[in-house]
């Protein structure tokens, strides 16, 4: 079987523009949530989020081209070029077997919004033309796509949180199949907007601490009361293996595992089997090894928290055979389609530094999330095996695993 490693990244989020100040931030403690500017919140049942500060699309596009593309597409651009430069891509490469494999949860759903009111308020004929190809999930990758020549499978996963996951685990299987040589992976998310805070408000998913944005999200605590909305982008550049080695390319780690499931259970409300199938899959086709870390979807709810617990403790055999577990979602937010790539790029920089990033904002201990989730303060560890989970609405679940070589 044809192996498939990663040489590049990119990230941006709410603590960085960039994969190294993201990732030293996150590893500090540091968090990005605080009042929601993008919008007004005032009359909001929630007013905070994660929210990507001092970006300007112009930097990664033509100004007069930015209004073509969405926020979501902005930051995946981002990234996409921080991933294709850490790779070190050359003209050498063959782009019609370079693919790209792109993810969100819900695409340009300011866009969305904004054309919606302006229907209404001004009529049809004032909607923006580039309403619908600033707004598709799979512009993303037509956008990325365009900008650096990728000529390859142009596939997009849109699976609600475990999008960005999908997205890599799409990626691996193009390779595996031979159906590319190389593919660069984007996911990106951008829904802090009235409608989509209003939406997730609505359902009582997000948390209400207004008045203590900064400790807000605090996956795995007992006084955890739901997530914190984020956004962001990362990229990841994926090569089969001979590919990458004939080229000199520095190789960050190899994807051995990947596991997919379904709920087939209910349409928000996540359960304890789907997950742990996930899991087990990435685990065998991986060869079930020693795994170091897990990188927990740790969401900050009190369902997924208590069921990822007891899915990870299924896995291994209970809770004195687990590894150390953490979220860093009380850093960042929780990114939507984006999260399962910001947190596949952190689970590697994380093998490359020998560290674990902290679950943050743990103080109360919670008798169904007794694992070690490596609370407040990161800690020095050889990581050799890593594991990331990300679950979706609908009852969607991927897992990875990373190993370094």
């Amino acid at each position: 079987m044809r192996r498939v490693v990663v040489t590049g990244m990119g990230m941006i989020n709410a603590l960085g523009h960039d994969k190294e100040s993201s990732f030293k931030a996150i590893c500090a403690g540091k968090c990005g949530i605080g009042d929601i500017t993008i919008f007004d919140p005032s009359s909001y049942s929630v007013k905070i989020a994660a929210e990507v500060k001092d970006f300007d699309p112009a930097t990664v596009m033509p100004p007069k081209e930015v209004k073509k593309a969405d926020r979501f597409i902005h930051f995946g651009l981002k990234a996409a070029q921080e991933a294709m430069a850490d790779a070190g891509i050359t003209d050498n490469v063959d782009m019609e077997r370079f693919g790209i494999s792109a993810a969100s949860g819900i695409g340009g759903l300011p866009a969305i919004e904004k054309n919606s009111i302006i229907l209404e308020t001004r009529g049809p004929r004032r909607i923006s033309p580039f309403f619908i190809p600033s707004s598709l999930v799979n512009m993303l990758g037509g956008f990325v796509s365009i900008e650096h020549g990728l000529k390859g499978p142009n596939l997009s996963a849109v699976t609600a949180c475990a999008a960005g996951t999908h997205s890599v685990s799409e990626a691996v299987k193009t390779i595996i199949c031979n159906g590319a040589d190389r593919m660069l992976v984007v996911a990106a998310e951008s829904a802090v907007t009235g409608v989509g805070v209003g939406g997730f408000a609505a359902m009582k998913a997000l948390s209400t601490r207004n008045d203590d944005p900064q400790h807000a999200s605090r996956p795995f605590d007992a006084d955890r009361d739901g997530f914190v909305m984020g956004e962001g982008g990362a990229a990841l550049v994926l090569e089969e293996y001979e590919c990458a080695k004939s080229r000199g390319a520095r190789i960050y780690g190899e994807v051995i595992g990947f596991g997919e499931s379904g709920d087939a259970n209910h349409i928000t409300t996540p359960s304890l089997d789907g997950p742990a199938r996930a899991m087990k899959a990435a685990y065998k086709m991986a060869g079930m090894p020693k795994v170091d870390y897990v990188n927990a979807h740790g969401t900050s709810t009190p369902i997924n928290d208590k069921n990822e617990t007891a899915a990870i403790k299924e896995l291994f055999g209970g809770r004195e055979h687990c590894p150390p577990v953490s979220s860093i979602k009380g850093q960042v937010g929780h990114c939507l389609g984006a999260a399962g790539g910001i947190e596949a790029v952190t689970c590697l920089m994380a093998m490359r530094e020998g560290i674990i990033p902290p679950t943050i904002n743990y103080e109360t201990p919670d008798e169904h999330c007794d694992l070690d989730v490596v609370p407040n303060i990161a800690r020095q560890a050889e990581l050799n095996v890593v594991m990331s989970n990300s679950f979706g609405f609908g009852g969607t679940n991927g897992v990875l695993i990373f190993k370094k070589i």
